[in-house]
Formats: C-alpha cells, structure tokens, sequence
C-alpha cells in the first residue's frame, strides 16, 4: 500500500470508528472493526471509492459481530455507578446518547446497520441494500421498523408530555447537583420510591416515603444521575441510566399536578426485558 493511500485511510478513520460505535456500542469493537478494514484494504490492489468500499466493509464486520452477539450473548451489565467502566466510554456514550445506544442494543442486527447507515450517516437505500445483501426497498423497511422502535410512540397526550418532561428534567438536574432544596420543590409531599435491591448497598430500604426521605435517598445516587438520561420508558417521560450505553437500570416516573408523586428505579434483568424504552426527542414536546 502506498503512503498517499495509507493518508486517505487515516482521514477515513474517525468517520468509521462513528459508524462502528454506533453499530455496536462499544469503542473497542469499533476500534477492532476499523483496524480489520485496514488490514483488508492492504491487500486489495486497487480501490476506486474508497469510502464506499470502506463504509461496506466496516458495516458488514459489524453486522457479523452483531449476529455472534445474538448467538453467544454476554450477561454482564455495567456497574450502575460507572465505577467499572473506562471513562473514555462513558463520555462517547454521552455524546451519542445513552437512551439512543440502549434503544439500538434492543434491535435486530440488520435493523440496527440499516437504521445507522441511513438515519444516522445518511447512506442511500441503493447502498445499503447490497451492504446488507438485500433489496433497498426491504433495506428501507428494516430502516423504518428500526426508526419506529428508537422513537417510540409517547402514552400520554402531547401537552402531559411536555410538563412531565419539565418535572423529569427538574428532577434530574437537582439529583445530579445533590440540591435538596430543588429536590424538595420537585417532590409531592407524600412521594414514594421504590427501588430493586440490586441497586442499593447493603441494608438500604427499598421503599422510601416522604419528600424529606426521598429526597435525602436521591442524593445519595448524585453520582448515578450524572450517567442518566431522559427517555420514554413504556411511553412516559423516564430516566435510562446506561454508564456506557449499555442498559443497567430505568426510572419509571409518576408526576402528577406539576409534582413527581413517585418513581420506581428498575434494575432486574427480567424487568427491565419487558420494559419499552424509546428515545425522547425535542418533537416530542
């Protein structure tokens, strides 16, 4: 290979490590991916689109990797304070989103390729097509499948949307602070959590009642707000706590009146497979 390919690679690199991450969610793989399609491209004699022929070869390692995920999956879940987990991956979970991240782990393989080709990279379906070894048109309906599943479809009308989402937001902002007295102006008086005991140390009580209490428990997880995000958990405004895009717990959230009247952490793998979550974008207020 010589040098002035070698330079077209590497200005390639960032924009694939993108495509790559949000194929799998994790920066290692990606990492592993795009340094695969370097080795494949030393040995290819010549090249004409270089970026086309590194998008396809970069999204069907991808697809390959997703598929031996679905066959051996791994069961480990993130510690839910992040503690565990690389720095450089929670903040690139950050920047993506973590509700985006969590919402695409939950799609089939060729939904998930085909949604972030198109929606996210803006590939047309006539390229996407033979890159997942389909038509465009059934390209463009796993695209759309997938894009209906990221966006959800809100249970409450649009205006209870916008003032659970004003409280949701409220609340999460003073947790993250540790500022009880927001807390405090956020909760209804008789507000009840409810938590999984996966997520509190030893000895801690799953229910709490009270705002006072509440409020107190809540600070107590400032560190674990920081890593959360809004979404729409089961068609509400919610919290997805995702350290590094990868699911550890959600934030049922009742607000009623302009308050939060209770909340309910989740966190059991059981529970949290038969919870709906969505993505919560600006057009949904």
């Amino acid at each position: 290979m010589d040098d002035a390919l070698a330079r077209r690679f590497e200005n390639e690199r960032p924009r694939l490590h993108a495509l790559a991450y949000r194929m799998l969610g994790s920066a290692a793989e990606a990492e592993d991916v795009v340094q695969e399609s370097w080795l494949r491209l030393s040995s290819v004699d010549r090249v004409d689109n270089l970026g086309g022929w590194l998008t396809t070869v970069v999204s069907r390692l991808c697809l390959d990797a997703l598929r031996a995920r679905r066959e051996t999956p791994v069961s480990s879940v993130p510690d839910a304070a992040g503690g565990s987990v690389p720095e450089d991956e929670i903040l690139l979970a950050g920047e993506v989103g973590r509700a985006l991240l969590v919402v695409l782990d939950r799609l089939a393989p060729p939904e998930r390729v085909a949604f972030v080709l198109h929606d996210l990279f803006k590939v047309p379906f006539d390229a996407v097509g033979p890159i997942l070894d389909r038509t465009p048109a059934t390209a463009k309906k796993l695209a759309s499948r997938a894009r209906s599943r990221v966006r959800g479809e809100p249970a409450v009308p649009a205006a209870e949307l916008a003032e659970h989402r004003e409280v949701v937001t409220a609340f999460l902002s003073a947790a993250r602070g540790g500022d009880m007295a927001t807390l405090l102006t956020v909760l209804a008086p008789d507000v009840v959590r409810h938590t999984d005991p996966t997520m509190l140390p030893p000895g801690a009580a799953a229910v709490l009642r009270g705002a006072d209490d509440v409020a107190r428990g809540t600070k107590l997880f400032a560190g674990n707000a920081r890593l959360a995000e809004l979404a729409l958990i089961d068609g509400d405004v919610g919290l997805v706590l995702a350290p590094a895009g990868r699911l550890a717990g959600v934030l049922r959230i009742e607000v009623r009146g302009g308050l939060l009247q209770a909340y309910e952490v989740v966190a059991s793998p059981e529970r949290l497979a038969g919870t709906e979550i969505a993505t919560l974008s600006c057009g949904d207020v």
